[in-house]
Formats: C-alpha cells, structure tokens, sequence
C-alpha cells in the first residue's frame, strides 16, 4: 500500500511528486529545501534554511507517523562546500537521537537561494 503526503507547496504540484511517499512501514522525504511552504519564503542564512529543511521534513514525517528519530538514511546537497560546517549543529540537533546512514553532496541546487537540501528515508516502529 502506498500513500502520498503533501506539504501543499507550489512546486509539488507544478513539477508533479510528493512531499513524503509511505510504503509499508518506509517513508521517502522528497529532497527538501529551506522555504518556508506558508509565506513560500527562504531564509539568505544556510543555517536558518537548514533548520526549515528539519521542520519541513519532521511535519511530513508526522504525516507518516513517524519523527526525525526513525530516518535510517538521509542525503544532504550542499553547492558550497563552505555551507556545510555551519550547518552540522543544525544537524545533530535534528538527527542526534537518529543517527542515519548518511551521505554529503556537493551540486548545484535549482536555484542560486537554495543553498542546501535534505532528503531522507525514516522506518516507522512498530506499535506495541
């Protein structure tokens, strides 16, 4: 069974994908960036926009019934390298409980704003 999760941003339906995708007990977060989905404003700070990819990514996520504790995986796109130090506060904030598998790539995202997006892959618990 597969259920599909919006954020109700724009760019879902204009480009044609999901938020957050549920299989069975896995959820796939589409890459997230830092806009803000009510005011469809991003931050200039990668900092600030990495801390809206979070919120955006655990709202999908508890959409799904799971929190940022059940990503197992997630892939981060940074185009300048320099923006990613600055950011792994952000990231042990959000993840430290979690600890996922991870992997860093440094790519151009689709536009000069966007300096850092965030996809992840969470397993929702089993319920006692």
């Amino acid at each position: 069974m597969r259920r599909r999760i919006s954020s109700g941003s724009r760019f879902e339906e204009e480009i044609g994908y999901s938020r957050a995708v549920v299989a069975g007990d896995d959820v796939f977060v589409s890459g997230t960036t830092g806009y803000d989905y009510a005011t469809m404003t991003i931050a200039a700070d990668v900092v600030a926009q990495a801390r809206q990819c979070f919120e955006n990514i655990a709202r999908a996520l508890a959409d799904a019934d799971c929190t940022l504790d059940d990503v197992v995986r997630v892939l981060f796109i940074v185009p300048h390298r320099e923006d990613w130090e600055p950011c792994w506060p952000v990231l042990k904030h959000y993840l430290g409980r979690a600890r996922p598998a991870s992997t860093l790539i440094h790519a151009g995202l689709q536009n000069e704003a966007m300096r850092i997006e965030i996809e992840v892959t969470a397993r929702r618990q089993k319920k006692d």
